[in-house]
């Protein structure tokens, strides 16, 4: 339902092998857990398992399917949707999706990975940080009374459309397929945002952007490319509550899988290598158990 409002213990982002397994621990210990994301956009779905101790072989689709069911089993409770902003309010943290459907808890647990997915054309890796960028919220600010361009399918496009038109002259949210939500896609037709069905083949600068070719010869004459294939990032939430990951994107936490802020927990690929199975349902089991006693510790 949209615009709903949701009360939670823990609000745990990313339905991921790390995700699901903070969920398990987490409700065991008889708290409300609201877990958020979209499991086909985690990395284990397009994997078959080898490695994993007890399995000889198994696709990353069932053992994300398994896991999904025995979150539900032990009381948590599941969302496909994105998330768009993360906040703070005094002790409560309030979590955005793209329904705008609110989840307000007293814990958060951050497992989304860390995947940014890139387009792979000329120009965007010799313009990065001269134009290009994969992160609105960050470099917006940049591009004050500039055109730009938003290109991706997903809620992250559309959160990034919406925030740039408010800042640059002139937004194109350039797109192959339409994925996100029909509420993001109306608040997006609420802005002076011009929507354009194309495939990106180039990005033109020199030294800095100065355009975006389409396939079919059309150029966007823009000074800004930002690049959103799909849900907000680690990178991007972190900053939301004020907690700073280092260069690569990674988000420091001690050995019980505490961030620098108070009630804020994370586990799975955000925290750095290596990047396997094993580590992220490790990590994930301990920040479910740690959030959940802090949870009950306060009450």
């Amino acid at each position: 339902m949209v615009g709903m409002r949701l009360d939670a213990d823990i609000t745990i982002i990313g339905l991921g092998p790390a995700g699901l397994q903070a969920a398990i621990h987490a409700a065991r210990k008889k708290v409300k857990v609201v877990a958020v994301g979209k499991s086909e956009n985690s990395a284990l779905m397009r994997a078959e398992v080898e490695n994993y101790l007890g399995l000889e072989s198994i696709s990353g689709k069932e053992i994300i399917r398994v896991g999904r069911e025995q979150a539900k089993r032990f009381g948590a409770e599941l969302l496909d949707e994105d998330v768009i902003k993360l906040t703070k309010e005094g002790d409560v943290f309030v979590t955005i999706t793209d329904s705008d459907r609110e989840i307000r808890s007293k814990a958060v647990i951050l497992a989304m990975g860390i995947s940014r997915a890139k387009l792979n054309i000329p120009g965007e890796k010799e313009l990065l940080g001269k134009g290009v960028s994969y992160c609105a919220s960050c470099d917006a600010g940049f591009f004050k009374g500039r055109p730009v361009a938003v290109i991706g399918e997903e809620s992250e496009a559309a959160e990034s459309a919406i925030l740039l038109s408010e800042i640059a002259s002139q937004v194109y949210w350039v797109y192959r397929e339409l994925k996100a939500s029909q509420h993001m896609l109306d608040k997006v037709r609420r802005t002076k945002v011009e929507m354009i069905q194309g495939r990106p083949v180039r990005i033109i600068g020199d030294p800095t952007v100065s355009g975006l070719e389409l396939e079919g010869g059309r150029t966007l004459e823009v000074n800004g490319v930002f690049i959103a294939l799909g849900a907000k990032g680690s990178i991007e939430l972190a900053l939301d509550l004020g907690i700073m990951p280092d260069p690569s994107g990674m988000i420091a936490v001690d050995a019980d899988c505490r961030t620098e802020m108070e009630m804020v927990y994370a586990c799975g690929d955000v925290t750095g290598n290596p990047w396997q199975l094993a580590r992220a349902v490790g990590q994930g089991s301990v920040a479910g158990e740690n959030a959940a006693k802090a949870v009950l510790q306060g009450k």
